[in-house]
């Protein structure tokens, strides 16, 4: 019965995704009446069904995490333009090979932000480490947004341990795609940011940040004010970068115009080291 159960799941996923293939390949559908209501893309992708796709949205990544028992992460923001070192050092080469001076600041720009890379990948391999040696309802996974960047770096420093390790992609105009580090079946794709963040935050039980952009920022701020406001459980916040963060946001300026408390300064904590990141995690937990 369980056979015939998942050979009928089978043939139902495969003919909604040639009808979704028919469509992409520049050969619109024509409106079936007669044709299944989970089965018919153009239904799917109405405006009124937009909350059947959020609670889709919310739901398959939920219950592909559980059924693998990923049920505590460890999420890592970052920006995702920073590259490996070997990848940072081949660019300046071949910046001064050409001789061109915009070439050679942004490639010594990128040597100098490898650190970041090499760091986050450090930090994932001693959260993969204890892990490893853990009751599987015992380990933390990491978790990043799936791309490149310092999300390659998280990922592939938990890959480098042999560990399971989860990537929550978007769907993004210039055609983003998951990074070669993240397993397989723990690599989700999101059109919607805002339920893509709520999975971030329901697993999570530490969330560092490197350097990044808008939507590390995002992301940061997001986890701050769920925090703060009791929305969410406390959970230990870590800057990765001090220089960085310091230069970006004077956090002390908010409680000088009294827009936060001091207490609120509590909620993070700067550190320059993966082992001082990883360390403070396990004393918010007692590990």
């Amino acid at each position: 019965m369980e056979a015939n159960t998942q050979l009928n799941e089978r043939r139902l996923a495969d003919a909604w995704a040639d009808l979704h293939t028919h469509a992409t390949n520049g050969n619109p559908l024509h409106s079936d009446a007669y044709r299944m209501a989970f089965a018919d893309p153009e239904f799917l992708f109405r405006r009124e069904t937009r909350g059947i796709r959020f609670q889709l949205e919310m739901l398959k990544p939920d219950l592909g995490q559980a059924d693998q028992g990923i049920e505590n992460t460890v999420v890592v923001f970052g920006s995702a333009r920073f590259v490996d070192p070997e990848a940072a050092q081949k660019q300046l080469a071949d910046a001064q090979t050409n001789g061109d001076t915009t070439l050679i600041a942004r490639a010594k720009q990128a040597v100098r932000n490898a650190q970041h890379y090499d760091l986050a990948r450090q930090f994932s391999r001693l959260v993969a480490q204890y892990s490893n040696g853990k009751p599987e309802s015992e380990r933390l996974y990491i978790c990043t947004g799936g791309g490149p960047g310092i999300m390659e770096a998280a990922n592939r420093g938990a890959h480098d341990e042999g560990a399971l390790n989860v990537g929550l992609n978007i769907a993004l105009p210039h055609e983003q795609s998951g990074n070669p580090y993240i397993t397989p079946s723990l690599c989700f794709k999101f059109h919607y940011f805002a339920l893509r963040k709520m999975h971030f935050m329901m697993r999570a039980k530490a969330l560092v940040a490197f350097p990044g952009g808008f939507g590390t920022l995002d992301e940061l701020f997001e986890v701050m004010t769920l925090v703060q406001t009791g929305k969410a459980k406390p959970v230990p916040i870590v800057l990765c970068g001090t220089a960085f963060w310091k230069k970006l946001i004077n956090f002390e300026a908010l409680v000088e115009e009294g827009t936060i408390s001091a207490q609120d300064l509590k909620l993070f904590h700067y550190t320059d080291d993966p082992q001082e990141a990883w360390d403070y995690i396990k004393a918010f937990y007692q590990l």
